[in-house]
């Protein structure tokens, strides 16, 4: 029995678990350096093991996977030194050619490229022959090697080739991406295999999404979530969908859409099919996936006031602890509209802000001294962030999250 609970708080372990779950759609808030991108290739390794000795078997078969190493897929070429203009060049691979090339959908990219930016920015894919080995043979195809990105305004006016901003090239990788689950889910949406147009994702078990909301802004996440959510809805086939992100907006956007009340919309997005949890490193430098209720949104300042007053209870408390707090107290106060996070702290006499609270929070914030690093405080001091804490959760009521037993 312990061996298995020591298992369970592996990756491996984990992904395990992620398979033996009967749900539709399973989503995953860690914070950044958690493991997700390993995650996602542990699941993928599981789900569709590298095959040595038959490499017609595609681990796209099974799964479809979206994480860092696609983004990688796509690089700029600047060429500062010829001052050329500036290339999104792509990495020679089969999964790019397949969804341009050989399932045609370098128009569908555009425009849902468009759609999140501008019908006007206009992307060119420029291809060349490769040689490529098939069934033990060397064939000639043509391969997308790079983009290049104009403004077309309908009357003869060349931009010349532009450089995308990072939320832009963001929105391309993960149009050309999406375009694929568009498809995969139109498709698959065909009871019968015999009448789809093709039937290459016959086979197909599993979408692992990791964070494709990198460099964007709150518009373009919303907009991302949502279009998401409701392909996901739209999916009627045996698919099931796998989400891990660090953002927070994201998260609670996607969690929203698929636990609507919306009568129009499945309601089987409720209980067993729709699950939502919460991956972490624990003490003992392994991984836990913690469950979390779908009746209610994860935000990131009820999880760090969870974790400090479970850090209270123990009587474990550091100097760091402080700095979490004074995180809360500043985005509380900037969404309460304060000017300064000293406002929610309790009042002396004077109606000041409490004097000492203010001065330990600064000063477990910004240590500059090695003599300051030293982590043990005095029991004045654990008392104080006791305190600090009750009044805001009070003051404020903020909804408290019960933290599970591991």
């Amino acid at each position: 029995m312990n061996f298995y609970k020591a298992y369970l708080k592996t990756l491996t372990g984990i992904v395990h678990q992620l398979k033996g779950a009967d749900q539709k759609v399973q989503l995953i808030y860690a914070f950044n350096g958690t493991g997700k991108t390993r995650l996602s290739r542990e699941f993928k390794q599981l789900i569709s093991p590298k095959n040595d000795v038959d490499e017609t078997v595609l681990s796209r078969d099974k799964i479809l996977y979206y994480n860092a190493f696609t983004e990688d897929l796509f690089y700029w070429d600047n060429d500062l030194t010829l001052d050329a203009e500036p290339k999104l060049k792509i990495q020679p691979n089969s999964f790019t050619d397949w969804i341009l090339v050989d399932q045609g959908q370098d128009q569908n990219v555009i425009a849902n490229f468009q759609r999140y930016t501008s019908d006007k920015l206009t992307p060119r894919f420029h291809s060349e022959s490769r040689e490529r080995h098939q069934n033990g043979k060397k064939i000639v195809v043509q391969s997308i090697v790079e983009v290049t990105f104009s403004i077309e305004t309908g009357d003869n006016v060349d931009s010349g080739n532009l450089k995308l901003s990072k939320g832009e090239e963001s929105n391309f990788i993960w149009s050309v991406f999406y375009t694929l689950l568009e498809q995969v889910v139109s498709i698959l949406n065909v009871p019968e295999p015999d009448e789809r147009e093709t039937n290459v994702f016959d086979k197909l078990e599993y979408i692992f999404i990791d964070d494709p909301v990198s460099s964007l802004d709150d518009n373009h996440v919303i907009e991302l979530a949502v279009d998401l959510a409701e392909l996901i809805r739209l999916n009627e086939s045996s698919v099931k969908f796998i989400i891990s992100t660090h953002n927070p907006v994201f998260y609670n956007v996607l969690c929203n859409e698929l636990v609507s009340d919306d009568k129009s919309r499945r309601p089987y997005w409720r209980g067993k099919w729709f699950g939502k949890s919460r991956l972490e490193r624990s003490e003992e430098g392994g991984y836990l996936l913690v469950p979390q209720p779908n009746d209610s949104p994860f935000s990131y300042h009820l999880h760090l006031l969870a974790k400090l007053k479970a850090v209270i209870d123990s009587g474990q408390v550091e100097k760091y602890h402080f700095s979490l707090l004074r995180n809360i107290l500043e985005k509380t106060a900037t969404f309460l509209g304060h000017k300064r996070w000293e406002h929610l702290l309790p009042s002396s006499e004077d109606g000041r802000p409490n004097p000492y609270a203010k001065r330990i929070l600064n000063f477990s914030s910004h240590s500059k001294h090695s003599a300051e690093e030293v982590p043990d405080l005095e029991p004045q001091d654990q008392k104080v962030l006791k305190q600090l804490i009750d009044h805001i959760v009070s003051t404020h009521r903020f909804w408290q999250e019960q933290e599970s037993d591991d």
